[in-house]
């Protein structure tokens, strides 16, 4: 059942279509032989027309027509302007009877003193209760407040009443019907004349079981009610539009269909929810619109839609009514990708930051170029930065004002969609960068939305991200975290994103990050712990994991946080349970790697330990490598620009890195412009330098050689399972040698679920060693080179194994047999059982 809240007034119970009593008066004052009520009305109107026009507000509420004509006739009783009388065919319904006069006492029908100050200072809760048609006592009372119309009239099948006008844009008039009737208003303004629906004569759109989700915190699909939605009501096609607004005195809505002035679009308060709401007939698709939102001390705020999804252009800030016509055609891909989890699959992602990629091209034609690039060059996935709504593009998308809607600089949301369903189509999965820690300050977006804090935390030290002069999100608010958990599932469900990267993870989860002592309160344990965004990090792992299979979500968690990959059921040694997410990047190893690299050869023996440390932990999450474009910004100069020497030594040391990099148990993240060793850091602003790869640049070869390495080390890692399948299995790797720091070498096995090893061996000095013993299995016959980026075809020197490579019964590194190597210079070998 539909609730009706007290605040919405009287309505019929049904429809006011479905109520035949409601239009014969219509039929029956409009016969030829018109009841003696009717020619009373148009008498009336006719010879006090003038006169009411001129009345005051007061004077035509405290002297109405309707109350000079109490002791003539009932039908005098209305103040309407003129009724006209139309034939109708003979065989018209009977009528009801005009209300008989025992029940008729002098009404009003103007909307009284404090409704008109109310409706006027945008702080009206139930408008419906004051506007449109009521029965009262002696018929029907028709109210409408329309700013800078010249008349309004009330049409219903043949019959047209011209309602008083009441001043500063209020119209009334009282009939004397036996029901409401189905109508329709004819609005004059100067130089037009507009027939349409009535708002005001409509039930609420939502139900019992919404509001009732809604005020639980717990509507998961919380963007199917609350926002601007096209939609058919009662039989009349409009715009529904909701907002939580609870410390709103009052809501209006503004657009272009009412030229940015709210005043005759009050919505509704329904009931405790904090939701307001409104159905507006005749405007759809493609209207711009805002709230118009009262605060608390009386002052007024323009707002974009919280749950809008789809905006203007930034720096235009509108909000715009849409809905998706879209038609999918990736059904077998979402068939195929719950298949295996995640962390057992082959998993490289080349992370895009879509505006720059191939910056002017929109989402369809990137549609046209980056699936087939990025399956050219073999990777599983693309890595969104944020697509999310913001306004600024220098935050590159990490400051969002517009959480359910993809930013309109590159098309609209049926357009995304296209584009990862070319994608789909094209075997890529698509992972999404999302951001609900924080937002900006924005005076038109969610700070202090509804003039109180909302959104954010109500204590300004948690409420005020120490690092971006941004907002943290209030995690212990239940509305705050709906609409949050509810996005995540939107950007799943909606547009069938295989995959959320949640951004600045560690800023969530700890009271004191980046704060000074006595900048933060503990929390009731007397700990440093954030309580409330881990309970909302577990429920939004747990709940979109429950609605969407096959979607994975990866937190960016800098910390060692125990338990960031853990079921959210299974507590650990802190007494917390798992965070629940299915992959956690893997900073530590980012950093120490880099690290090492950064170092000339000859001091690398020293450090190590940077290399094999992450060995450690390396079983204790299910980690991603990334190299994001965190690295390669801000002065920290690209990949091939951390390595030491020359340009052919950078060349190298970057191939080598990249093939320690896939050969690591983890899964694999590459920021593009890295995969052709671009030398100069990411610009949003002009995004790779492709002009490197044009074969009339002398050095195209050197770039195109890291890129075709890259090719191939996805390609071997995709038809080695042992790779990827025991990533996050202990017995899935062994060190052949972790310890050989004077020579700068590091080798392990990975092994296949079977037993199937792959041996890979990186020498990250720039000399070649000649019969290196390394130790292998005396199982395996032979070894063949898969993996050899020294390789001439990607720059490299050739110093390479042509041939089989059998091992000899000398034992090494612990091993019974070992096998005797050239390793060339600055470069990794893979070797695969011949």
């Amino acid at each position: 059942m539909t609730p009706r809240p007290e605040s919405s007034g009287s309505h019929p119970e049904q429809p006011a279509e479905r109520q035949p009593a409601a239009a014969e008066p219509v039929k029956k004052a409009t016969a030829k032989k018109t009841t003696a009520a009717a020619k009373a009305v148009a008498k009336k109107a006719a010879t006090e027309k003038a006169t009411v026009k001129k009345a005051a507000v007061k004077k035509a509420a405290a002297k109405s027509p309707a109350k000079k004509a109490a002791k003539k006739t009932p039908a005098k009783k209305t103040p309407a302007k003129k009724t006209t009388a139309r034939k109708t065919a003979s065989k018209a319904t009977p009528a009801a009877q005009p209300a008989p006069p025992e029940m008729e006492i002098a009404v009003s029908p103007a909307v009284d003193a404090a409704d008109r100050e109310r409706l006027l200072s945008g702080t009206h809760h139930a408008p419906h209760s004051v506007l449109g048609a009521h029965p009262v006592p002696g018929g029907v009372v028709f109210r409408a407040l329309r700013p800078y119309a010249l008349a309004v009239t009330v049409v219903s099948g043949g019959l047209t009443v011209e309602l008083h006008d009441d001043g500063d844009g209020f119209f009334s008039g009282l009939l004397p019907l036996g029901g409401v009737p189905a109508y329709r208003l004819l609005v004059t303004y100067e130089g037009t004349v507009q027939e349409t629906e009535d708002a005001y004569r409509f039930l609420p759109t939502l139900g019992e079981l919404d509001l009732h989700l809604i005020g639980e915190g717990r509507h998961e699909e919380l963007w199917t009610v609350l926002g601007a939605h096209p939609m058919t009501h009662q039989g009349v096609t409009g715009t529904r539009f909701t907002v939580w607004a609870p410390n709103a005195r009052g809501v209006r809505v503004s657009g272009t269909f009412n030229f940015w002035d709210g005043t005759g679009f009050p919505m509704r308060s329904l009931g405790s929810t904090g939701v307001w709401e409104l159905f507006v007939p005749g405007i759809g698709e493609g209207e711009l619109y805002k709230f118009e939102i009262t605060r608390p001390d009386g002052s007024r705020t323009l707002r974009a839609d919280p749950l809008a999804r789809r905006t203007e252009v930034p720096p235009a800030t509108s909000s715009i009514v849409t809905s998706s016509v879209y038609e999918w055609g990736d059904a077998e891909w979402l068939e195929r990708r719950a298949e295996v989890p995640a962390h057992r699959a082959p998993f490289s992602v080349y992370e895009v930051h879509l505006p720059s990629w191939r910056p002017g091209l929109t989402y369809r034609q990137l549609a046209e170029q980056l699936p087939a690039y990025v399956k050219d060059l073999g990777f599983t996935h693309v890595e969104l930065m944020p697509v999310a709504e913001h306004p600024f593009g220098g935050s590159w998308g990490y400051q969002v004002t517009g959480f359910y809607a993809p930013t309109a600089r590159l098309g609209t949301p049926d357009d995304f969609r296209y584009l990862v369903d070319a994608l789909h189509r094209a075997g890529i999965g698509v992972i999404m960068d999302w951001v609900p820690a924080h937002f900006p300050r924005d005076e038109w977006a969610l700070a202090e939305f509804d003039g109180r804090p909302l959104y954010e935390h109500e204590d300004p030290l948690r409420a005020a991200h120490p690092d971006w002069g941004t907002l943290e999100f209030d995690f212990g608010r239940r509305e705050v975290r709906n609409f949050l958990v509810a996005n995540a599932l939107y950007w799943c469900e909606e547009f069938h994103i295989d995959g959320l990267r949640v951004d600045a993870v560690a800023s969530m989860l700890y009271l004191d990050y980046s704060r000074e002592p006595g900048q933060w309160t503990p929390n009731e344990h007397g700990g440093r712990e954030n309580l409330d965004a881990v309970a909302f990090l577990q429920e939004m792992n747990a709940t979109v994991y429950r609605r969407v299979p096959g979607v994975v979500t990866i937190a960016e968690e800098s910390t060692a946080w125990d338990g960031v990959t853990r079921a959210t059921h299974h507590k650990g040694p802190s007494g917390f349970g798992g965070l629940g997410f299915g992959l956690k990047w893997n900073m530590g190893w980012m950093h120490d790697s880099l690290q090492y690299m950064s170092h000339e050869p000859v001091h690398r023996r020293y450090h190590h330990g940077e290399m094999t440390f992450s060995m450690v932990y390396a079983y204790s999450e299910n980690y991603v490598l990334p190299i994001s474009h965190d690295e390669v910004v801000h002065g920290k100069r690209s990949l091939v620009s951390k390595m030491p020497g020359d340009w052919w030594q950078q060349r190298a040391n970057l191939r080598a890195y990249l093939g320690f990099m896939w050969a690591h148990p983890g899964k694999q993240l590459l920021f593009m412009g890295q995969e052709f060793a671009q030398g100069a850091e990411w610009s949003e602003a002009h995004g790779p330098d492709w002009w490197l790869l044009d074969p009339n640049y002398g050095a195209e070869a050197d770039h195109r050689g890291v890129r075709d390495l890259v090719r191939d080390l996805n390609t071997v890692y995709g038809h080695t399972p042992a790779l990827w399948r025991g990533d996050t299995d202990p017995s899935g790797f062994r060190w052949v040698t972790g310890d050989a720091a004077e020579d700068n070498v590091f080798a392990f096995l990975r092994y296949d679920s079977d037993g199937s090893p792959l041996l890979a061996v990186s020498h990250l000095a720039p000399v070649v060693r000649q019969d290196y013993r390394i130790g292998v299995p005396d199982d395996v016959p032979a070894w063949h080179e898969v993996v050899n980026t020294d390789a001439g075809r990607y720059g490299g020197g050739d110093v390479i194994h042509p041939d089989p490579v059998k091992p000899e019964p000398q034992g090494r590194h612990g091993f019974p047999a070992s096998v005797r190597l050239t390793l060339p210079p600055l470069a990794t070998v893979w070797l695969r059982p011949a």
